[in-house]
């Protein structure tokens, strides 16, 4: 293998690049720049002549370590790691859409002295024996949110992170997946092709395995070079507060209303259709829940939404709808229809709004009817934030949270001074670096009308 470029010397290149010369923004989002994470697209002919071509990742550079599926094992690489030095990089993997919740059924770490460690938490749930070898280091993650979660299940809990991936945002990169950001600083291109997998899935293919170690192989580079550029743009105090508040924030909240989210929902005109689908959805989600099964593979959504709009008057009807007529769904016509059927026998107390309730504002595309004035300075602020956020090559949302300027500009204190909304963007979330930031431009916004 080729030698690796150093990462501070590559980042310094692409942080100084004209903001010109970078790929032009397709799409925008609240006034500002809007990130993909979809891979980086070809340079450009004279950007090819003087840029060696990305080296494609196959393998482990120490080759690939066997699964870590026992508690002997676990204790072995608990101490290889305390013994090892620096930040430790951390990836998980799970089994989305293929089985109930996002637990993790792979862990990667890697640290310098320590190597690579794949380990296996079915057979091992409580990692806390690693959790002591490591709780002091920094942990490296791509997308922390993603993964802490799970993490946190099987003990895993980091007292400090670095976000690869808010640090590209930060540090105002066109493209925030982990592949486009390795091969845009560190010249190498990773595997695709597993993320999406059944990680459940027992014993793991080579290749996944492969693939698996490959995410954490470079993540402790890529950190420095991101480092590097944030701390050359001035960013490095608001990156640390933002990684702060990953830690901070805790787990998320359980989302309210969750069958509101059915694909289709839309369609559905009446209140009593709608109690029919959560009647259905529930009945989808708890035989979900027993199987550890994702819920779309015991029932499509697209199927409880054709079954409402049918509203079948006995199981024979339903059978007759398209999705039912399958051997297993054939098996399960009576739990089907029980669900319908109990949703359109119920109390029109009982059935739920047409959309649920929420101590927001409206949506944005009903203001200028309801509250010009707070149109006027949404507009003025979306304006001012957007000329933040090319001036800093950070994306909009990224500098302040949308829905809590929308709360402000709708309802602003009853001070429109300086004060005031630096206490309302406190009482919001904001980190102190956001405040700072944009104030002036919600000052002025807040005063418009």
């Amino acid at each position: 293998m080729r030698r690796r470029p150093s990462p501070p010397l590559r980042a310094r290149s692409r942080a100084g690049t004209p903001r010109s010369r970078r790929p032009d923004d397709e799409h925008r989002q609240e006034g500002g720049r809007q990130l993909s994470t979809e891979p980086t697209p070809a340079p450009a002919e004279d950007a090819a002549e003087t840029s060696p071509p990305a080296e494609p990742l196959l393998a482990p550079r120490d080759g690939l370590p066997p699964v870590i599926e026992t508690s002997t094992q676990l204790v072995e690489y608990a101490a290889a790691l305390r013994g090892g030095s620096g930040p430790v990089a951390v990836d998980a993997e799970r089994a989305s859409g293929y089985r109930y919740g996002q637990k993790a059924y792979l862990v990667q770490m890697r640290r310098k002295g320590s190597g690579t460690g794949l380990i296996d938490p079915v057979p091992l749930p409580d990692l806390s024996v690693v959790q002591d070898a490591v709780a002091d280091a920094e942990w490296v993650l791509h997308a922390a949110n993603q993964d802490l979660p799970c993490l946190a299940e099987i003990g895993l809990v980091p007292s400090r992170v670095f976000d690869t991936e808010l640090a590209a945002r930060l540090a105002g990169l066109p493209r925030v997946g982990l592949g486009a950001v390795v091969e845009s600083l560190l010249g190498y291109t990773l595997q695709k092709g597993h993320s999406a997998a059944d990680w459940s899935t027992r014993p793991l293919p080579e290749e996944w395995l492969v693939y698996a170690a490959l995410d954490v192989e470079v993540l402790v580079e890529l950190r420095d070079a991101l480092a590097a550029i944030l701390e050359e743009q001035g960013k490095t105090d608001w990156a640390r507060q933002e990684f702060e508040a990953i830690l901070a924030a805790g787990p998320p909240a359980p989302r309210v209303d969750p069958w509101r989210r059915t694909s289709g929902v839309h369609g559905l005109r009446s209140r009593r259709q709608l109690g029919m689908l959560r009647s259905l959805w529930e009945a989808r989600d708890d035989m979900a829940r027993r199987r550890d099964v994702a819920p779309g593979r015991v029932l499509p959504d697209s199927a409880m939404v054709s079954a409402v709009q049918a509203d079948p008057v006995n199981e024979g009807a339903l059978l007759e709808l398209p999705v039912f007529r399958g051997r297993a769904n054939r098996r399960l016509v009576a739990t089907w229809f029980g669900a319908i059927a109990r949703g359109r026998s119920l109390p029109e107390a009982d059935l739920p709004p047409h959309s649920r309730s929420g101590d927001g504002p409206p949506p944005v595309n009903r203001w200028a009817d309801r509250d010009p004035a707070a149109a006027t300075r949404l507009q003025a602020a979306r304006a001012g934030l957007a000329e933040l956020s090319e001036k800093h090559s950070v994306p909009v949302e990224n500098i302040v949270s949308p829905d809590l300027v929308r709360r402000i500009m709708w309802s602003p204190p009853e001070d429109r001074d300086a004060a005031a909304v630096a206490g309302a963007l406190r009482a919001g979330g904001a980190r102190e670096w956001q405040v700072e930031l944009t104030l002036p431009v919600l000052t002025e916004a807040v005063t418009k009308a």
